[in-house]
């Protein structure tokens, strides 16, 4: 009789060593998602600024001015990772083109307030990779336990979810084009 009670409980604390595994790699992914949500924001917050900087010297553009509104706008109104990676995407390449315009404008490749927001713009790019990749490390992890035997006995019946990774869209996959212009 004794031993069954040692076996109920080592199996009793077994479970608990994992469920509370199991919670802390769901709370590292959801910090994680909060790191890019972070960077996001960021991001979202240079937007107005750099397309305000933009439409002062090329007013004619209006067209990627607004498209670039649209999408900063669509993207923070969006939470899951799978839809967001798209528009997100969609935003990082129409910001592409608006600083490209640098180059037909002298005037605005020369504004300090233009190439302060370029910087800033640059330096969040930078944490937001990071933050992907370690959101994407995150979210592996917990997957894999949520998968493996034996943490999936307790992962199943207490509603443990596999997450979604942030995955590049095609665009971000393509690999741009390096040559010199002729």
């Amino acid at each position: 009789m004794e031993l069954i009670w040692i076996l109920v409980l080592g199996l009793l604390a077994w479970a608990v060593w994992i469920f509370n595994r199991l919670v802390r790699l769901r709370n590292r992914v959801r910090s994680a998602w909060g790191d890019i949500d972070v960077q996001l924001t960021r991001r979202h917050d240079l937007v107005p600024q750099l397309v305000a900087a933009v439409a002062a010297y090329a007013s004619h553009e209006r067209a990627l001015l607004t498209q670039v509104t649209e999408l900063r706008a669509a993207a923070v109104a969006t939470a899951g990772p799978a839809r967001l990676a798209d528009l997100e995407a969609s935003l990082e390449q129409g910001l592409s083109r608006l600083l490209a315009l640098r180059e037909d404008y002298p005037a605005l490749k020369a504004s300090e307030n233009f190439l302060s927001l370029q910087s800033g713009l640059s330096d969040v790019e930078e944490h937001l990779q990071y933050a992907r990749r370690f959101y994407n490390g995150a979210v592996r992890d917990l997957n894999d336990r949520i998968a493996q035997f034996p943490d999936l006995l307790i992962a199943r019946p207490l509603g443990f979810q596999q997450a979604q990774f942030y995955a590049a869209s095609q665009a971000e996959r393509s690999v741009p084009d390096a040559r010199l212009p002729a």
